[in-house]
């Protein structure tokens, strides 16, 4: 009798498999409209819909705020104190959330020390491996490190015995691995004086050419003026040698102007540190400019560009050096690291090998250790980030993807596919972000948002299977299985682009002529060198208008009226109409509100906790004083006009009193790329990737040039905008335009009229033309990867 009821309450299900559900109510985070819904654990989840449909609001911004939210909490107050502190998602309920695992496409940071090896486990292991197997034998892990310099001291300490003390000479060495030359930055700067100063005139007069250092600048002008250790009214020119070595290298020391302390450093060294110490991508353009005019980079003459010095790049394991091993293509290093038989460190040879194996496996095996960190593309960074994920023995874990397919070739997605499956079935939950109809078909349940994006979505549209997607009435439903085909005739060339033994990365010696006047699309697969030979080959003279995939910098006081120079005719009008200044008509000049300065919300800081951002009382988040409200064009206030939508803007400018030409261009633009529903105060902190990808190239299509070079411009695309994207494509080529697309999508190779194919492979595997031609002409020959896959896509 016993033994049944055991068995009865064994078979019965545990109250713990219960929780078999991440149950989101009532999500409101940006532009999700109030919405609920049920994901199943240990399940692959796409989620799906057009861009701006509230897809990262859902995942990104939602359930992995949340939950990394909630695991910041179970630290100590001091511990929280040193962490970002992201704010409660606005959401109701929120159950059933596991250890959120975020991999995003956010750019590696740019440290010029960061590399494709130190951002991995894998520099670090080799150090280790070289500390003990280097011959000759130079010092611990620290002397392979470009990060560590070598620091000798000398002195006395004193030593306590009992009741005894004793003064002992003491000697203290610390060898790094750090180029001394260079700094372990593997590049020299060579700084341009002339573009520092103007020498015929005195630091009084004004002799600083610098972004920022006005004449009255109490940190840096009036510091050289009045250190005492400088003529401030005697011409530079005119220094004496003395002079001129403490205005341009002298070593930090303390001054005092007019009574205060403050610090007086040369001017070389200060530039280094204020600008050259800073991501360039991250400058105001003039800055930028500036920097670009100055500053010469150049190999470091005494590393060669190793950024090591010359004791870490003598030691060596069997004939190669750390420096060799890191500026090998990481599938030959992993080969080299295989063949390495040493018991006494077999376990690390053993983790190192799996780790670079793991390079190899998901597609980025043609990379090298010391490739910058910086110089990877969103998709490149993402991949290495799942590296240390792979072998990872956790389970129950939520993996959160954006578009793990992004720069990927059409034959590496099979590949990523089998990842996302492998991390599924180790019992964890998997959520993606995504488009393509090759990675929404192996999932286990999908999520379509929309149906439109910005206000006209964030909506639940459909949840099930991908078969009932197929036959559901959604946007993602009808396009799913799209397929554009070939071109029945293709656009002759006007002239050509002649590249000549472009040799940049891993292209060998290549030679092509790039067509103009027409839509040509280079393709290959992830690392065959594509962008080396668009981006680093094309001459600069040729009048190119570059797109890449840069991140757009802006902080949330940034929108798209400031990012486009939208702003600047509108605020012009307003000042016209009204005869008043212009500057009445910025939240960050004159016509702010004091309250919130401009800002629109009042931030109180709770220390530890999340931030309180709240409505500011005095202007009710129009961000602008009530002074400047009063004032009208065409009707409306400037706050209602950063309102608008671009489509109502586009109306509103284009005739009537409110007319402004150079207004209606850009909103012209914006429309174009299929942003007509942003409205022109929104922050740039709420746009979707692909939003901000297309609001930089209908910013980039009124700059002037014969040639645009677009880098995947389908990146973060729905498969309904692709057509729209293909028509806008075509009405440039039509305008007289030359368009070269970087791109993997089939839909854009089809369109083209000319296609370049890379490869065979990838690294040392690719660099060499495989195809040039007509998409026709590829699908017939079917002798490229690309062809193949192009061949299958169009059904041929």
């Amino acid at each position: 009798m016993t033994d049944t009821r055991s068995s009865a309450r064994s078979s019965a299900r545990h109250v713990a498999d219960s929780h078999e559900l991440i149950r989101v109510h009532g999500a409101r985070v940006n532009n999700l409209k109030d919405i609920s819904v049920e994901i199943p654990k240990r399940r692959l989840t796409v989620f799906t819909g057009v861009s701006g449909s509230g897809k990262s609001s859902l995942v990104f911004g939602t359930i992995a705020a949340e939950s990394q939210r909630m695991i910041n909490e179970t630290y100590s107050a001091f511990v929280q104190g040193f962490m970002p502190t992201p704010a409660r998602p606005d959401v109701d309920v929120l159950e059933g959330l596991t250890t959120a695992i975020v991999i995003d496409q956010q750019r590696m940071g740019a440290d010029p020390r960061s590399t494709v090896g130190t951002a991995t486990d894998a520099n670090a292991m080799l150090r280790i491996l070289f500390s003990r197997l280097g011959q000759p034998h130079i010092g611990s892990p620290n002397a392979f490190s470009f990060n560590v310099a070598t620091v000798r001291a000398s002195g006395a300490i004193t030593v306590e015995r009992g009741a005894a003390t004793k003064a002992v000479k003491a000697t203290f060495t610390r060898v790094g691995g750090m180029c001394t030359r260079c700094e372990g930055r593997g590049a020299v700067s060579d700084i341009d004086l002339s573009q520092l100063y103007d020498d015929s005139r005195s630091i009084a007069e004004g002799a600083f050419t610098i972004p920022g250092w006005k004449s009255d600048s109490w940190w840096t002008v009036r510091t050289y003026a009045e250190s005492g250790l400088l003529d401030p009214n005697k011409p530079i020119r005119e220094f004496t040698e003395k002079e001129m070595r403490d205005f341009l290298h002298h070593e930090p020391i303390k001054v005092k102007v007019e009574g205060v302390n403050l610090t007086y450093e040369g001017l070389i060294p200060r530039i280094r540190k204020s600008f050259l110490a800073k991501d360039r991508e991250a400058m105001q353009p003039h800055v930028r400019a500036f920097v670009d005019r100055a500053v010469t980079f150049s190999t470091c003459p005494e590393c060669d560009g190793t950024r090591l010095s010359e004791e870490a790049r003598s030691s060596r394991i069997g004939g190669i050096g750390i420096a060799d091993a890191c500026r090998m293509q990481i599938s030959d290093l992993a080969d080299w690291v295989r063949g390495l038989a040493e018991p006494s460190v077999a376990p690390l040879l053993t983790t190192l090998g799996r780790t670079l194996d793991s390079f190899v496996e998901i597609g980025l095996g043609y990379l090298s250790l010391e490739r910058p960190a910086g110089t990877l593309s969103g998709g490149e960074a993402q991949r290495v980030k799942m590296i240390r994920h792979l072998g990872s023995s956790l389970t129950d874990t939520t993996y959160v993807f954006d578009e793990p397919t992004a720069g990927l070739h059409p034959h590496d997605i099979q590949r990523m596919n089998d990842l996302l499956l492998r991390l599924r079935d180790k019992g964890n939950t998997v959520l993606v972000v995504e488009h393509k109809p090759e990675v929404i078909a192996i999932a286990d349940h999908v999520v379509d948002l929309g149906p439109g994006a910005g206000s006209a979505g964030g909506a639940i549209c459909f949840r099930g299977t991908v078969e009932e997607l197929r036959a559901s009435d959604t946007t993602t439903g009808r396009h799913f299985d799209d397929r554009s085909s070939l071109k029945a005739s293709v656009r002759r060339p006007t002239g050509a682009l002649e590249i000549r033994g472009a040799s940049t990365h891993n292209l060998r010696d290549v030679d092509v002529d790039v067509p103009l006047g027409v839509l040509c699309v280079v393709t290959g697969v992830a690392g065959s060198g594509k962008s080396s030979l668009v981006h680093g080959s094309i001459p600069a003279a040729a009048g190119v208008v570059s797109v890449d995939q840069a991140p757009i910098k802006g902080s949330r006081r940034s929108n798209p009226a400031t990012y486009t120079g939208l702003l600047e005719p509108i605020r012009k009008a307003f000042a016209k109409a009204n005869g008043v200044k212009p500057a009445l008509f910025s939240a960050n000049s004159e016509g702010a509100c004091p309250n919130c300065n401009g800002a629109g919300v009042v931030h109180t800081d709770l220390a530890m906790m999340a931030g309180v951002a709240t409505t500011c009382d005095e202007c009710e988040g129009r961000r602008f004083d009530s002074s400047v409200l009063v004032h009208h064009l065409g009707g409306r206030d400037i706050s209602e006009v950063l309102a608008l939508s671009v489509g109502e803007a586009e109306e509103f400018f284009g005739a009537g009193e409110a007319r402004v030409p150079a207004a209606h261009a850009v909103l012209t633009r914006l429309v174009d790329v299929g942003l007509g529903y942003l409205t022109l105060g929104q922050p740039l902190t709420t746009l979707s990737g692909g939003e901000r990808q297309r609001l930089k190239l209908a910013t980039h299509m009124g700059e002037k040039g014969g040639v645009y070079v677009l880098d995947e411009p389908t990146s973060g695309l729905h498969l309904a905008d692709v057509e729209q994207l293909l028509g806008l494509l075509d009405r440039l080529v039509d305008a007289g335009k030359s368009v070269i697309v970087v791109e993997h999508h089939q839909a854009v190779m089809a369109h083209a009229d000319w296609i370049i194919d890379l490869g065979p492979g990838a690294g040392h595997d690719g660099g060499r033309v495989v195809f040039e031609g007509t998409p026709a002409d590829l699908v017939a020959a079917r002798s490229t990867l690309t062809g193949e896959h192009l061949a299958a896509y169009v059904g041929a």
